[in-house]
């Protein structure tokens, strides 16, 4: 007996295994949880695209006293605090540190586009008594999930002229909502005898608008076509043409819900990878004088590889850097911003894949990470052999374990599923490319990328708590 409880003791000292968060938490703080839960929904609910992330994002910000770049003149001095838009699609947050940037600096870096379908140039027709419109699905979806959900028209459209017209339709009482139809089963024998990511072919995710017809008139033929037309017209302004100039996006419509008879879980359109903007934003927003200048980076682009100009591959965040540079002073711009890249730490916030205990079959049970046990930390992405992605090395990957255990955070290893089984990735290779030391570092979530992803709680609470300490480790 003594013998098997030193064996037992011996054990738990070396052997390694997750534990739940909710255990770490004592008195008020698992209801600090569930409270920052409540503005996390209501941020997922407000923001269904990049444009409307990023707004929110920085009206947030500006309330915290972050002022435009172009707003503060002057050197900057330790605590400042700044934002720069990247034309309404992307941003970098900073608050300035106490070392010059040329010692490096500390970033999170998210994306804020979810997957979605977008509207075709032209996408708005008739044909057998319907109005329709015309989509691409953007990222990597599961396209028989999306007919017969109800979905929401968000957007702009920018008229010739310039003029711009919001569109938001779909989330109000009383609002219409749009959808995507589907095939009786009585008639779908063949369907469903199809493989699955043939059963909704791309071209078919076609966006039901009308069925009323516009007053005969013998000369008109597409009459509900034109009844929407008109009806767009006198609402927003818009003519067909204007369809070519517009960023309107079909996304689920409705709000983010809790989950579960506990509440312990949000359910909700756009969690990948908006769950690392908002924690990422409220941890920043409460740094106030850091050592090392903290930077927050929210990218556009990352679900279609990250290209463009609002992308994690564009030379935005670089340009940022530079101009951080001379404003402190540095006597070479271009050296300095090759110093703090060099010398830069990074956090790539992104989600990962929780294992689902109804799918076991394509994860790695051992390094998988599990819903409600802290934030997930992974070394490498990527598909097969490792393809496409940075590894952390071994050296950062101590220093941000140890940094997470001397502050109770809880954490969690995991890869997303079996080697061989398929893969994905993140912007963390491209943060890497620039020269940083970087690592994955996000929320393992249920049905990703579907319309109604599926969080905990406290898993939401421990990024937050991570990425606030990464910046300004608390005393």
């Amino acid at each position: 007996m003594q013998q098997a409880s030193a064996g037992k003791k011996l054990f738990e000292e070396l052997a390694y295994k997750p534990k739940p968060a909710w255990d770490r938490l004592k008195g008020e703080e698992r209801q600090r949880v569930f409270t920052l839960a409540e503005g996390y929904k209501a941020f997922l609910t407000a923001a269904k695209t990049e444009r409307e992330a990023n707004a929110l994002i920085l009206s947030e910000a500006e309330k915290q006293g972050f002022r435009p770049a172009e707003k503060v003149p002057g050197r900057l001095t330790p605590g400042t605090r700044l934002y720069y838009n990247n034309r309404g699609r992307s941003a970098v947050l900073v608050v300035v540190g106490r070392e010059p940037i040329s010692a490096g600096f500390r970033l999170v870096g998210s994306h804020i586009d979810s997957p979605r379908l977008d509207l075709k140039p032209r996408p708005l027709y008739e044909e057998e008594g319907l109005a329709l419109l015309k989509t691409h699905y953007y990222g990597g979806i599961k396209k028989y999930q999306w007919p017969v959900h109800p979905l929401a028209l968000h957007g702009l459209v920018v008229l010739s002229d310039g003029r711009r017209r919001d569109i938001r339709l779909g989330e109000e009482a009383g609002d219409p909502v749009f959808c995507v139809t589907d095939l009786l089963p009585h008639l779908a024998y063949e369907q469903m005898e199809k493989k699955a990511k043939e059963v909704v072919s791309g071209e078919a995710l076609n966006i039901v608008v009308g069925n009323l017809p516009y007053p005969e008139e013998e000369d008109v033929k597409e009459r509900i076509k034109l009844a929407v037309l008109k009806l767009l017209r006198d609402t927003y302004g818009i003519r067909e043409e204007d369809f070519i100039s517009a960023e309107l996006e079909a996304v689920p419509a409705g709000a983010a819900r809790d989950v579960g008879f506990d509440r312990s879980m949000v359910g909700a359109y756009g969690q990948d990878d908006r769950i690392s903007a908002y924690t990422s934003l409220r941890g920043l927003l409460e740094v106030r004088q850091p050592a090392k200048t903290a930077i927050c980076l929210f990218t556009d682009k990352e679900e279609v590889g990250s290209m463009g100009n609002t992308g994690a591959r564009s030379r935005f965040f670089e340009n940022v850097l530079a101009d951080l540079a001379h404003r402190e002073g540095a006597e070479s711009v271009d050296l300095a911003v090759r110093q703090a890249l060099a010398r830069g730490e990074a956090l790539s916030a992104d989600v990962n894949a929780a294992l689902d205990p109804s799918y076991q079959e394509v994860s790695d049970k051992r390094n998988s990470a599990l819903l409600g046990y802290g934030i997930n930390l992974s070394k490498y992405t990527g598909a097969r052999g490792k393809s496409g992605s940075s590894e952390a090395s071994a050296e950062f990957t101590a220093a941000v374990r140890d940094l997470l255990n001397r502050h109770n955070v809880a954490w969690q290893p995991g890869e997303l599923g079996k080697v061989d089984e398929g893969g994905g990735g993140t912007i963390a290779q491209f943060l890497a490319d620039l020269g940083m030391d970087v690592i994955d570092a996000g929320v393992a979530i249920l049905s990703m990328h579907s319309p109604f992803e599926v969080a905990s709680k406290v898993d939401v609470y421990m990024a937050y708590r991570a990425y606030k300490v990464f910046w300004e480790p608390e005393k």
